[in-house]
């Protein structure tokens, strides 16, 4: 199972995302929950790179199965609106896949402290 937590701050603010485990929906190749996760999340942090200039610290496993996403902190606001709309469409993406494949994929959204929340 894909597992995607996504943690926010205080303020509600997207600051960092994990995403780990493999969906074994399909073999390798075929697998389009994998492939729908991954294109999800890395257009999404393209977007970011590309669109906002900004330098997240990014984290990946050597056999894939692992992408861990950290913001910058201090963002000016207009980057950080930016940043957070970009992300936020990238958690509605993951949750759509979790609606319709909730056996290989889940999304969590956690507090900076890793709790999770109800939002």
């Amino acid at each position: 199972m894909i597992n995607v937590k996504i943690y926010r701050s205080n303020e509600g603010l997207i600051t960092s995302f994990i995403l780990s485990g493999h969906a074994e929906f399909a073999e390798h190749g075929k697998d389009l929950v994998c492939a729908g996760a991954s294109a999800v999340t890395f257009g999404s942090v393209n977007a970011v790179l590309s669109l906002t200039k900004i330098e997240p610290q990014i984290d990946q496993g050597g056999d894939g199965g692992y992408l861990h996403v950290r913001l910058p902190k201090n963002l000016d606001p207009s980057t950080s609106e930016k940043v957070q709309l970009l992300l936020e469409g990238m958690v509605v993406s993951l949750q759509t896949i979790e609606t319709d494949y909730e056996q290989y994929i889940s999304v969590s959204i956690m507090n900076e402290t890793g709790g999770e929340t109800s939002c």
